[in-house]
């Protein structure tokens, strides 16, 4: 996976001792965390404060439902933290008008200097009309939204701390609950990659992938 080499320490955080149990018998390292959690954010929280880890500053969240991470996508991250965003993240362009109205493809909008303004799973930015797409000051880029994240060790403590939003209740997006209490988010944006697994038609898609490339010499 891309990135890995940038790590210090890579560690599995779950809430299954199945999942736990996995990763040890390939000789990974995995933490059993917590059940209760509501976001995968908040078990890496409570992962990244134990003793063992304290000592590290930046944290990088790499999901498990983005097995296809583009080539620097986790750099990148990792790179708008280290040049002052409390959290980085990253988006990749959209490649199809379909994709841009996929409810399950996240849309991020930036400002002139890469923070983000706007996460939602509508087609955005809105495109008032049909000429716009004849005129070219009015083709701004369509970003696809990644679920990886680097984080400041206090940005993610006060993630972690922060009550449910409406906003994120509103799209399912718990990014939102983060731009409304004012933290800043930088968005690198990358190429490549594939999508995420959000339904259980891209499960079945990303297991076609993966089995292509094990049956692959």
């Amino acid at each position: 996976m891309a990135g890995i080499d940038l790590l210090s320490e890579l560690v599995v955080a779950a809430d299954d001792p199945e999942i736990v149990e996995t990763v040890e018998a390939f000789g990974g390292r995995a933490v059993l965390s917590w059940q209760g959690h509501r976001s995968g954010t908040d078990r890496v929280a409570e992962v990244a404060e134990r003793p063992e880890f304290s000592h590290f500053e930046l944290i990088l969240n790499l999901q498990g439902d983005e097995p296809f991470l583009a080539p620097g996508a986790a750099e990148a991250a990792i790179d708008c933290v280290q040049h002052g965003w409390d959290i980085g993240t990253v988006a990749v362009p959209i490649s199809s008008p379909v994709e841009w109205a996929d409810p399950g493809t996240v849309k991020v909008v930036r400002d002139d200097f890469g923070a983000a303004l706007y996460f939602s799973r509508a087609p955005i930015p809105h495109r008032r009309g049909e000429e716009d797409e004849a005129d070219p000051a009015m083709r701004l880029p369509l970003l696809r939204h990644v679920g990886v994240y680097a984080f400041t060790r206090v940005a993610l403590r006060q993630v972690a701390a922060l009550p449910a939003h409406p906003l994120e209740e509103r799209e399912g997006l718990e990014q939102l609950r983060w731009l409304a209490s004012g933290v800043r988010i930088g968005v690198a944006v990358v190429e490549g990659g594939g999508p995420g697994i959000d339904t259980e038609q891209d499960l079945v898609r990303a297991e076609r992938t993966l089995g292509g490339r094990k049956e692959s010499p």
